[in-house]
């Protein structure tokens, strides 16, 4: 039994054909400011052309309002009604969208002479303000389709326009980049009052109530206006550069937020990157949020550049200047969800979780992104001081390390509710680490290599591992070398361990890989044959097989006991970056820097499918445990997500073959019962023009013929007389099928209109391709009739007319 077991394995093997992408992360937001929809489910995010529309519990992009000329987005607003959203591109046009279907109602010149830089709606919808970089102001009425006002008196760009939420006063607020207030009366279309305070830039403006007005500024001070005064209440210093204040509202229990008395409480976010609340009667910060790192008064990647509160979610809303979107919950700061609006060059990327449940992304940042995959919920992961370049991940799922610029090596573990902490770091490499690989047995080792050209071999001790299971350690334990070896005279780009640990692979950019054992570091042997640098090793998980891919375009697999090369497979046009083993072992998934993915069945030497998924250099690719999913990461962003669908694929092909049959034999059956206007639909259903033209054939063949051809064209539906057009002009074009072509074509000339001819979809190619065919017949028919009265002619005159009268002398 024990010998029959391989072959049974290797029988269970099913070569993949095919991937198919399932889900693409990619950038959704690279900028300005973001909206949410009165109910909380949606979030409106600009990202260059298009404002993105994107559902806030999955992160997933719905649809897209992209704009024609390709012009970015300056600014939007989504009206109060959340029906209608209107933008304003560097075209100087706006446009309002229908944004649930999506659709572009209409588009108009903003009359501004330079963009808009701020918009805003009134309460009721109908009045659209926009704030200019031209110094102006304009007022929309949304409903009649003209400009009402068109203010004049600010200075510089006009960054914050706001209308008093009671709609009675008919009142609005903006701020330009000379730190004033300006208070505008649509009535007489002049500013009745300029409120003087701020000595840097206005970020926000709230209304507490009818007569009270909070302003935020870059001066690190936030003030309390009374606007029947038009006079300053209370400035409060808040010791950081302000970019909004956020009322809290009368309503609900901020206790845990240090709201212990009644009046007007507000939260602030900057550049400390923290949520602060403040109470306005004592000036005093009365809760700082809670936060896992050093606070820093310059600004920093983790300072916030918008908030405002959500309250169908009970959440307050935050947007860092590394574009990662937060969620807090209201009542407490605690962070409830986290989406990253956009990826830089994204360089690495790996399953994580016990069951493939997210992703750990390595981008050009010292920042870790871990997505969960159902809710794209993001983890954002500090440490690395330099951009990490690799990461590897243990067999469980639940361990992984990093690499990066800083010369380090870190250790990280996935908790149980899936947060994610740094365990251990390790420190030694003269150079940045560049390849880092993982041992696959047991959380026992790490292997990295560098830029300095030596490979390091760091022990995890168990120890280590039973108390980060146990989530005992609160800060990195520290790593150290077991082995330190110098490996390859250049640059080692790669580096893997064998799947019994014993063996150690790395490549280089001196063009040669190399066999080590892991135990000494001691050199096994050496694989030469690539002309240019390796970028990837791997190890086969069921061969004595090294893979190798370089930058020559090329992958070769190497036998390791002799270090010869046993295959060579040639198709990519430009370096191959990475490689992996699919379908247990059988098969091999290659990216290049062209942005395409290949699939070689390695039995066969055959490229099997070619995916273009990307659109530059693929630097990420990993396979899921199951082996039916695989992940890449590239150049341009994107994280792409493929299925494998070599199976359904088969399951569609089966039973589309299954309804074939089916077709083919109730087409039989129709023409055995003449009946004929069913075997043609059925026929034309097939797109087969032969069949269609056998089912013609069968009807001339009858009595009345051309009758029962004409009664059943004239009863076809429009598509299907368009698509027996196009068949007939392939049938014209043989001479032996060219007199039922005719007949049809009779048929189509005699009952359908001119004007009804010119509507059908290819109307005019049919013809020209008609037209030289029917003449060639009609000359083939012509010098046939021509010959056929030339034999008559001739048998007329071979007949003697003496005939008769020599038989009757014989007789």
């Amino acid at each position: 039994m024990a010998d029959t077991d391989p072959a049974a394995a290797a029988a269970a093997v099913r070569f993949k054909s095919n991937y198919a992408v399932t889900r693409k992360i990619e950038p959704f937001y690279k900028g300005g400011r973001i909206q949410i929809s009165r109910d909380g489910k949606f979030m409106f995010c600009p990202c260059g052309s298009k404002v993105n529309v994107i559902d806030v519990e999955t992160g997933a992009l719905l649809h897209s309002l992209q704009q024609d000329e390709e012009e970015d987005v300056t600014a939007f607003v989504l009206s109060p009604d959340d029906e209608v959203l209107v933008t304003g591109s560097r075209a100087l046009l706006l446009r309002r969208w229908r944004w649930r279907e999506p659709r572009c109602e209409r588009s108009w010149r903003a009359v501004h002479t330079a963009p808009v830089a701020t918009m805003a709606f009134d309460p009721t919808a109908t009045l659209l303000a926009t704030g200019g970089c031209d110094s102006t102001i304009k007022v929309w009425d949304m409903i009649k389709h003209y400009c009402t006002h068109n203010l004049k008196g600010s200075s510089g760009v006009v960054h914050l326009v706001e209308f008093h939420p009671d709609i009675s006063r008919l009142q609005l607020f903006s701020s330009s980049i000379d730190y004033k207030i300006r208070i505008w009366d649509l009535s007489s279309s002049k500013c009745v009052a300029v409120l003087e305070g701020h000595f840097s830039a206005v970020t926000s403006l709230a209304f507490a109530d009818g007569n009270s007005l909070l302003s935020s500024g870059r001066d690190k001070i936030c003030m309390v206006w009374d606007l029947e005064t038009r006079q300053s209440k209370r400035t409060v210093p808040v010791y950081e550069t302000v970019e909004a204040a956020v009322l809290l509202p009368k309503e609900g229990d901020f206790s845990q937020l240090g709201v212990k008395k009644q009046g007007l409480h507000f939260v602030t976010a900057g550049s400390k990157g923290i949520l602060r609340v403040w109470e306005v009667a004592s000036a005093a910060c009365v809760h700082s949020q809670a936060v896992p790192f050093a606070l820093r008064e310059e600004p920093s990647e983790r300072s916030l550049s918008q908030c405002q509160f959500v309250p169908a979610r009970n959440e307050i809303l935050t947007v860092s200047v590394e574009h990662n979107i937060l969620f807090y919950d209201a009542q407490s700061l605690q962070l409830r969800k986290q989406l990253a609006g956009y990826n830089e060059e994204v360089l690495d990327v790996k399953f994580l979780g016990p069951g493939d449940s997210h992703i750990v992304v390595a981008t050009n940042s010292p920042q870790l992104k871990v997505f969960e995959l159902a809710t794209s919920h993001c983890q954002i992961l500090y440490g690395h001081t330099e951009t990490i370049l690799a990461l590897d991940v243990f067999r469980k799922g639940l361990m992984f390390v990093t690499c990066a610029k800083d010369r380090s090596v870190r250790v990280w573990r996935m908790g149980r509710a899936g947060r994610v902490t740094c365990v251990a770091q390790g420190l030694g490499h003269a150079h940045g680490v560049g390849a880092v690989a993982c041992s696959r047995m047991k959380e026992s080792f790490v292997v990295t290599s560098s830029q300095d050209c030596t490979i390091k071999i760091w022990n995890i001790p168990e120890s280590l591992t039973s108390k980060a299971k146990a989530a005992l350690i609160s800060s990195p334990e520290p790593l150290h070398a077991r082995v330190t070896e110098r490996g390859h005279d250049k640059d080692i780009n790669s580096v893997a361990v064998s799947p019994n640990d014993k063996l150690l692979a790395t490549g280089s950019q001196d063009r040669l890989a190399k066999l080590w054992s892991c135990s000494d570091c001691s050199l096994l042997g050496v694989f030469s044959g690539h002309k240019r640098g390796i970028w990837c090793v791997q190890f086969s998980p069921v061969d004595q097989v090294l893979a190798t891919s370089s930058a020559d375009g090329t992958l070769k697999l190497w036998g390791l006991r002799d270090f010869s090369c046993l295959k060579t497979f040639e198709g990519h046009d430009a370096s191959v970056l990475k490689i992996i083993f699919v379908s247990r072992g059988a098969q091999l998934l290659s990216s290049g820097s062209d942005g395409l993915l290949k699939l070689w069945t390695i039995k066969t030497n055959e490229c099997v499918k070619t995916l273009d998924g990307h659109e530059d250099k693929i630097w990420g690719l990993h396979s899921n445990k199951k082996d039916d999913m695989v992940v890449t990461a590239s150049s341009d962003s994107c994280i792409t997500l493929w299925q494998d669908v070599t199976e359904i694929e088969e399951k569609e092909a089966q039973a589309k073959q299954e309804e074939q049959i089916m077709k083919e034999q109730e087409l039989s059956n129709l023409l055995h019962e003449k009946r004929y206007l069913r075997a043609l639909g059925l026929a034309i259903s097939l797109d087969r023009p032969h069949t269609v033209l056998t089912v013609v054939k069968a009807i001339l063949r009858e009595p009345e013929g051309r009758r029962h051809l004409e009664e059943n064209i004239v009863r076809l539906r429009k598509d299907q007389k368009e698509a027996v057009l196009a068949f007939l002009v392939t049938w014209n074009t043989n001479s032996r099928n060219c007199h039922e072509a005719q007949a049809v074509m009779e048929t189509l000339l005699r009952h359908e209109a001119p004007d009804t001819l010119l509507q059908f979809s290819g109307i005019k190619s049919a013809v020209e391709s008609l037209l030289p065919y029917t003449e060639r017949h009609f000359q083939r028919l012509s010098r046939l009739l021509q010959a056929s009265t030339f034999i008559e002619f001739m048998w007329h005159n071979m007949r003697l007319a003496d005939v008769p009268q020599q038989d009757q002398g014989t007789l």
